[in-house]
């Protein structure tokens, strides 16, 4: 097989130019990462390695169906059938390409060597994109003043470097390297504004040095723990939000964040079943409203009104910022019990520390940043879960016992 088909060099591309593109154009990655998913999927039938496809993809092929289905009740049928045909496109590229990657002792060299350059790189761009007042990105964007948005655009970029870290950190053949990949990393996301992606990093070490420190039996703790945040979130948040606790503490989109969620709730409620359609949270009647006063005080965030009009906050801005709620408010039950499956699945086979601590990462991002079914978020999402099923001991990483 020609070595351009190769699932592993493919693969190592992606993460060489994933964490820098974030930098620059975040949304990048959803191109990038579906011609390395057909790539790798491509080499792996012209291997003769068949179909076989893992689990965790069938059952993220199952979700995508349903939402698919949901076409045929959803506030915005169109766009349900779309999304559910490009997600599940995306999925299944994805399972292909973990078919194609095998499961080899050792982690290929090539993932090892780039995974680590690709993610110092993205870590000393974004510091000196953020540190410079975002010069960088006003170049490649030829402004020639500086823009609020910019700021917002290299938040992914952080998030990118959390998700990819425990990996990095796990491949690293000895515990300095480990530390100063850590530290980079820390370095880099704490320099910025991105809460979510400095929870996630924080999220993702935890993970690895628990999983490090109790090996797979933090499995049986683990994996009932992410089934019933899943499918309980809702109900028990609702009840929490109902008794309008005051908020007033919290900084304005985080305070936004607790609004969105209530609104969330409540419209959960009216069809829990089936839901309101995938990728329908844009268009549920009543969101695009602005935030009303009578929010405001049910939740003490009276003194904060001034920011909430100068930013027109909405009641349910295009997402939920939290995808356990956006599943149950478009799939309903029954998009929230495959998503449970999909992810226990996915925690199932988290067998190291590297791989447990990158969905630590993720889950914790997910839970507080980004749509569901944001294309550069999914495409990341599906290449981490490829990156982790090729990340082993080997190839000069220590055993998980030696770490």
């Amino acid at each position: 097989m020609s070595r351009f088909l190769s699932p592993t060099l493919s693969l190592a591309c992606f993460l060489a130019i994933a964490p820098v593109l974030a930098v620059f154009q975040f949304r990048g990655i959803a191109p990038l990462g579906t011609a390395a998913l057909l790539a790798m999927a491509l080499g792996g039938l012209v291997a003769g390695r068949g179909l076989r496809l893992p689990a965790a993809a069938w059952a993220g092929l199952a979700l995508c169906g349903w939402g698919l289905l949901s076409a045929l009740w959803a506030v915005d049928p169109g766009r349900s059938a779309f999304e559910g045909a490009r997600i599940g496109a995306l999925v299944l590229l994805g399972g292909l390409a973990a078919a194609a990657l095998g499961t080899g002792a050792d982690t290929p060299r090539p993932v090892l060597r780039w995974l680590t350059l690709g993610l110092v790189a993205g870590a000393i761009l974004t510091f000196a994109d953020q540190t410079s007042f975002h010069t960088l990105r006003a170049f490649v964007r030829g402004l020639q003043h500086w823009d609020v948005t910019l700021g917002f655009g290299l938040k992914p970029s952080a998030s990118v470097l959390a998700v990819l870290l425990p990996l990095a950190a796990f491949v690293q053949p000895g515990l300095r390297r480990k530390v100063a990949l850590a530290l980079i990393v820390l370095a880099t996301v704490f320099s910025m504004s991105a809460q979510a992606a400095k929870i996630g990093v924080l999220a993702g070490l935890a993970g690895s040095i628990a999983f490090a420190l109790l090996g797979p039996r933090l499995l049986r703790v683990a994996v009932p723990l992410v089934v019933a945040l899943v499918l309980l979130l809702p109900w028990a948040l609702g009840a929490v939000l109902a008794t309008g606790p005051d908020v007033n503490w919290m900084q304005g989109s985080a305070a936004h964040r607790v609004l969105i969620w209530d609104f969330a709730i409540q419209r959960i409620m009216e069809s829990p079943i089936l839901g309101w359609g995938m990728e329908s949270a844009r268009a549920i009647p009543g969101g695009e409203l602005q935030v009303s006063a009578e929010q405001l005080a049910k939740f003490h965030l009276q003194p904060q009104a001034t920011w909430f009009a100068d930013v027109r906050a909405q009641r349910l801005p295009l997402h939920t910022h939290n995808f356990i709620i956006q599943i149950w408010l478009e799939l309903g039950a029954v998009g929230a019990l495959l998503t449970a499956a999909m992810l226990a699945l996915l925690l199932r086979a988290a067998d190291n520390p590297g791989r447990f601590g990158a969905f630590c990462a993720a889950f914790a991002v997910g839970c507080l940043s980004y749509g569901v079914w944001q294309g550069w978020w999914v495409a990341m999402l599906v290449m981490l879960a490829v990156t982790a099923r090729v990340v082993r001991t080997g190839a000069g990483a220590p055993s998980p016992s030696r770490t």
